[in-house]
C-alpha cells in the first residue's frame, strides 16, 4: 500500500499519537537540539533546519509510503512527549534492513523514564501489524543505548546482526509481523 493522505490518530492509555503540524516545530526542535536526546541517535544535537526537514519527511512518508511518524502527546494535558513511528530512510545499510519499515522513537528529556516509549512503541507495531503487509519491521540501536534496547525488546524486536552505522556500533533488530 502506498500513499495515505490522512495520518491515523491512535490513542493509548496515556498518549495520543497524531500527525505533526507546523505548530509542533518549536517542541520538536527543542527535543532534537537536546544533547541528552541525540546522544545515542546521532551523537550531535540537531538544528532547526534539520528538524524542519525531518518533519517534512514525516509528511512525505505518509503520502508516499502509507506509514510514517506520529507526534506523541499526553492525552490529559496535551503536553509534547516525542515522536515514534515507521520510516524508509533509504539508508546505506545492512542489506537485511532494506525494503522494510524501520521502527524508531525519540522522547523529550522530561518524558524519559515514564514508560511512554514502550506504550507508544506497542501502539506503533500493533498499527503496523493491522495495516501493513510487510513480513517484518526493523530497527537499529546503538548498543550503549540500553533503555532503547529494552523498549525495542518489549515491542517484540530481536537482534539479528551487529555492525556499524555512520561510524558507530549498531545493533540491527527485526520484528516479524503478527496476524
Amino acid at each position: 500500500m502506498h500513499g495515505r493522505s490522512v495520518v491515523p490518530i491512535i490513542e493509548t492509555e496515556r498518549l495520543r499519537l497524531r500527525a505533526h503540524t507546523y505548530d509542533d516545530l518549536a517542541n520538536c526542535t527543542e527535543m532534537w537540539t537536546d544533547p541528552n536526546v541525540t546522544l545515542h541517535i546521532s551523537g550531535t544535537p540537531s538544528t532547526l533546519q534539520k528538524t524542519w526537514s525531518g518533519m517534512l519527511a514525516y509528511v512525505g512518508h505518509w503520502s508516499f509510503m502509507g506509514f510514517g511518524y506520529w507526534l506523541l502527546e499526553e492525552k490529559v494535558s496535551g503536553k509534547f512527549v516525542g515522536e515514534a513511528g515507521l520510516a524508509d530512510f533509504k539508508r546505506d545499510i545492512v542489506p537485511a534492513m532494506r525494503g522494510f519499515p524501520e521502527f524508531g522513537f525519540a522522547l523529550a528529556t522530561h518524558a524519559h523514564g515514564k514508560g511512554y516509549a514502550t506504550e507508544a512503541g506497542l501502539a506503533v507495531v500493533a498499527w503496523a501489524d493491522a495495516n501493513l503487509t510487510h513480513p517484518k519491521t526493523v530497527c537499529l540501536i546503538n548498543p550503549e543505548n540500553v533503555r532503547s534496547l529494552r523498549v525495542a525488546e518489549k515491542c517484540g524486536y530481536r537482534v539479528f546482526e551487529q555492525g556499524v552505522f555512520s561510524g558507530k556500533p549498531a545493533l540491527f533488530l527485526e520484528r516479524l509481523r503478527r496476524e
